[in-house]
């Protein structure tokens, strides 16, 4: 067992995320934690935004476990990161401008995790066996 942080998304957010479409999760708070974490899909829906998204053959599962990522940096948002994060992917992004925090995310990798899990606010730990994110 390993211990490993966990970061809680709304659909369709996590599963963006895990299929490597979004690679920065934005919060009104900054990390200086650098490393992997975990990619949780909570029970919240963005309603409106699972809209845009329904036509992609994708899966929105709940209580899941998806990925396991890096957070690679954390940049304070400013119209020129989010003019370059907008053009990178409109896709996931839209043209919204946004306040606060990019956290980039780097080696996103999908993982099986079969066990439905409560989520979280905030970074949070769970003991996880290490052949489940291999």
């Amino acid at each position: 067992m390993i211990k490993l942080k966990v970061l809680t998304l709304r659909q369709p957010w996590a599963t963006l995320v895990s299929e490597g479409i979004k690679r920065y999760e934005f919060r009104s708070w900054k990390t200086k934690y650098r490393g992997k974490v975990l990619i949780h899909a909570g029970t919240g829906i963005d309603k409106e935004d699972m809209k845009k998204y329904k036509n992609m053959n994708l899966e929105f599962p709940s209580r899941k476990i998806l990925a396991v990522v890096e957070i690679e940096d954390c940049l304070e948002l400013d119209e020129e990161l989010n003019n370059k994060i907008i053009s990178e992917n409109n896709i996931a992004y839209g043209n919204k401008v946004r306040t606060g925090y990019a956290w980039k995310l780097n080696n996103i990798k999908k993982i099986n995790y079969d066990k439905e899990v409560n989520g979280q606010l905030g970074l949070w730990n769970i003991d996880i066996n290490e052949e489940n994110i291999k």
